[in-house]
């Protein structure tokens, strides 16, 4: 089988299969073979987010046939799970992997890219990056951080976060100390929540030594293996905050652009190929996981009510639409997000929203 066609085949059937790096002596650039380092904002080899970095590196290795190898890093191995597009961009590390919203303080239009409150979903969201303008846009984006973009993962729809007081009205908010980044945490933020943004790995000793009352993270199955049961009584859903999470595998322009045409290829397919594996793995996984805290953890699963949703959509709309009147490019991410929501919506409405109220008769 011919290069070419075996990364086209291995893409869309998901086969991020294995590969060890290797590290490489001087004399072996000069026969084309190259070495990079991926820094991360997650513990390494953590479920779904870690492991999604990892096959993304697994796969350019192999792809590749030992042409460029990629060794991937834990947040805070290389540097701080935050300081990571810094270390891109300055070339200090070749590629990274983590979540736009992380580089709000970068650019503010990073924060669009990952999610929008009661935005798109994961379907939604892949198909606005590859066929609805959204990869040019974020490649404008990345290009002021020194980067190049490509979507490394998306988490599908997720939970609501982990509370330890109830919220049955918007009032709950008011003076709720909740880890919830990117515009999300904005509109908790307005609705009266003091809103922070901890690392992963800080987020269960900050709950349990009570540094915060609340957490949203990703879902069932990241949640579970982060034991959040054990610090919080409520799971609240749906995630409206983060309908879907694109996750950012940024890569070094300079370093991208030194790679022949057939590696750049690899790189993005590889992207490509991780994104639609993650969010395969976090639908299968997610089950099961919700039935264990649900059985054996007795987790209190519950909604939240209509009425907080409806006042947090109203809230959503003038949060979102302030913080991009500040900036250019933020509006025009903004405005292309929601030309391509509100063509997708008939079609979903009579496509997955129908099927589902079908399925559940």
């Amino acid at each position: 089988m011919k290069r070419r066609d075996f990364i086209k085949t291995a893409a869309f059937a998901g086969a991020l299969a294995g590969g060890t790096a290797a590290a490489f002596p001087a004399p072996a650039i000069a026969k084309g073979l190259r070495k990079w380092n991926m820094t991360t904002t997650w513990p390494k080899n953590f479920p779904g987010l870690g492991t999604g970095a990892a096959k993304i590196a697994e796969f350019i290795t192999k792809a590749s046939d030992g042409r460029l190898t990629v060794e991937v890093y834990g947040a805070g191995e290389l540097v701080p799970a935050f300081d990571a597009i810094d270390a891109v961009g300055n070339g200090s590390v070749e590629m990274g992997h983590g979540a736009s919203y992380y580089w709000k303080g970068k650019t503010p239009a990073a924060q669009f890219i990952s999610s929008i409150p009661f935005g798109l979903v994961a379907q939604e969201q892949n198909a606005w990056i590859y066929y609805g303008g959204g990869q040019a846009l974020c490649d404008e984006v990345y290009a002021t951080m020194g980067c190049k973009f490509f979507s490394g993962g998306n988490s599908g729809t997720q939970m609501g976060g982990w509370y330890n007081r109830e919220i049955n009205s918007i009032a709950d908010y008011k003076g709720l100390k909740l880890r919830m980044p990117g515009l999300g945490g904005e509109v908790a933020r307005a609705a009266g929540a003091t809103v922070v943004n901890i690392p992963g790995g800080e987020l269960l000793t900050s709950m349990q030594s009570g540094t915060i009352d609340a957490l949203e993270w990703v879902g069932p199955y990241n949640d579970l293996a982060f034991g959040f049961h054990k610090a919080a009584k409520y799971y609240y859903y749906p995630g409206w905050h983060e309908p879907n999470a694109i996750l950012d595998c940024f890569v070094n322009l300079k370093a991208f652009g030194e790679l022949p045409a057939d590696l750049q290829e690899i790189v993005t397919i590889a992207c490509q190929a991780a994104t639609v594996n993650m969010t395969s793995e976090m639908a299968a996984r997610s089950g099961s996981a919700l039935a264990r805290l649900r059985g054996e953890f007795k987790v209190d699963v519950r909604p939240f009510p209509r009425e907080v949703l409806k006042e947090l959509k109203t809230l959503s709309r003038k949060v979102i639409n302030d913080i991009a009147a500040g900036d250019a490019l933020s509006q025009k991410i903004l405005a292309s997000l929601e030309k391509f929501q509100k063509e997708q919506m008939d079609y979903t409405d009579i496509a997955e929203r129908a099927m589902l109220d079908a399925r559940a008769l």
